[in-house]
């Protein structure tokens, strides 16, 4: 696919899956696609649990502007801060340019990197022999969520109540998401999880502890979760945001409200 056609996918998979997530942790929250904006917002403690996806394809700068604004005006609205996710490939090269200063007249910051993919990826290979530090169990009580929240909190620079507010005592993630533990020995070091989202399966949530980085178990630990979430469901496709190099930059608003 082109760099385009992958973004969009990629885009519109972060929008189902992400509506899947927050209606979880709260059955009213504001799943609204509007024009051009898809929010998925639960106010929750946990601040991936409150997004918003910038949806146009080939903005221009006019647009871009006008987008920004509006989303930085709902992520003040709110009580909790949270993301907006914006796909640079979804611009057009004016707009691309002018990201940076229409970000910051808009009241919005950057935050961090992410990736968008989307492949066929059938076979995945076995991964289990794939690291031979690391022994893998699937996420299955609420003791192993709260180390896949710690994880991730640790990793993003969340306080760890907040991660375990938004995991712990989640059905789905019990049930539906393919979600797994890396350990090396009896500590958990890193986490992945994917789930099936209109014929894909998504990939969400992966992070490794930042004691143990550059050894190769968030890719390791991504690997299990593909493999047996493919094996599960029979899906192959897997777009999702992977916050590992900077494709998708997420942006925090900087005003107050969603500070």
């Amino acid at each position: 696919m082109t760099d385009r056609a992958e973004s969009i996918e990629s885009m519109e998979q972060l929008a189902v899956a992400w509506r899947a997530m927050v209606l979880d942790r709260d059955p009213d929250a504001d799943v609204r696609d509007l024009p051009g904006i898809a929010v998925r917002w639960a106010d929750s403690r946990f601040a991936f649990w409150n997004a918003i996806t910038l949806t146009d394809v080939g903005a221009d700068t006019r647009l871009l502007r006008q987008r920004l604004i509006g989303a930085a005006d709902i992520m003040r609205s709110k009580k909790r801060p949270g993301f907006l996710w914006l796909f640079q490939d979804l611009l057009d090269d004016g707009a691309r340019a002018a990201l940076e200063e229409a970000a910051q007249q808009a009241g919005l910051h950057y935050a961090f990197p992410g990736t968008g993919m989307a492949g066929n990826l059938l076979p995945v290979p076995v991964p289990d022999a794939g690291h031979p530090d690391l022994t893998f169990v699937r996420v299955t009580t609420d003791e192993q969520l709260e180390a896949y929240a710690d994880i991730n909190s640790r990793a993003y620079g969340f306080p760890l109540e907040d991660g375990r507010d938004g995991l712990v005592g989640s059905a789905l993630w019990k049930t539906d998401v393919h979600a797994y533990l890396a350990l090396r020995g009896n500590v958990p070091v890193a986490c992945a999880g994917t789930v099936a989202a209109e014929g894909r399966l998504f990939v969400v949530l992966v992070a490794t502890d930042p004691e143990w980085r550059r050894r190769g178990y968030g890719e390791a630990v991504t690997r299990k979760a593909l493999y047996e979430g493919c094996r599960a469901t029979g899906l192959d496709a897997v777009p999702g945001p992977w916050p590992v190099a900077r494709a998708s930059p997420a942006m925090r608003a900087s005003a107050s409200g969603a500070e």
